[in-house]
């Protein structure tokens, strides 16, 4: 199974990719995770991507489409993937569809979580409360901030994959569990 799961930040894309993860024992590809883990390394990479990120602004695609094209050839990702926060605009599904193409694999669905923005700065909150607010990332400007270019540079890429007819609209407002059974009703059609 090769998914992509979509939806603004908090809507809870990671908890979906998790499920999904030991559903179909495949890799969830984040780059959000993959970017932090570089952070913490301090890699040069990581340097350059964590002002950026703090900012709660994109890292250029080249870093990203990189990361992602080198992951994507990884032996646990041969049996597919859940991607976690890329593509995040149309260039990116551009090099996305070529790359998947000339590793000659195609995506099986788009999901696309579907939430409210107010209910989402809500959620946010309550997340840094409960971890200590340890993510830079978890604050209400940052993440209005996130939320104005998710609507900008991401949510076209629904429209965009619609067009390819795999996107699965999900109602990410709705509990872990009805999520859950809803991306699977629409996985088994």
């Amino acid at each position: 199974m090769r998914l992509i799961i979509m939806g603004p930040p908090g809507a809870g894309k990671g908890t979906q990719a998790q499920i999904l993860v030991e559903k179909y024992s495949i890799p969830q590809l984040s780059t959000g995770d993959i970017l932090r883990a570089a952070i913490e390394a301090k890699t040069p990479m990581g340097l350059q991507a964590k002002e950026i990120m703090a900012r709660g602004d994109l890292v250029p695609d080249e870093v990203v489409c990189g990361i992602v094209s080198e992951r994507l050839d990884g032996d646990d990702a041969k049996g597919g993937f859940v991607l976690d926060g890329f593509p995040r605009t149309i260039a990116q599904a551009e090099e996305l569809d070529a790359m998947m193409t000339e590793k000659g694999i195609a995506l099986d669905a788009v999901i696309s979580l579907e939430v409210d923005a107010d209910a989402l700065v809500a959620r946010i909150k309550k997340r840094a409360a409960e971890s200590g607010g340890s993510r830079a990332d978890d604050n209400e400007e940052v993440l209005r901030n996130r939320l104005d270019v998710y609507g900008e540079l991401t949510e076209p890429l629904i429209a965009y994959y619609a067009k390819q007819g795999n996107v699965k609209h999900i109602d990410g407002m709705a509990s872990i569990e009805d999520v859950t059974a809803s991306i699977a009703q629409e996985l088994n059609k």
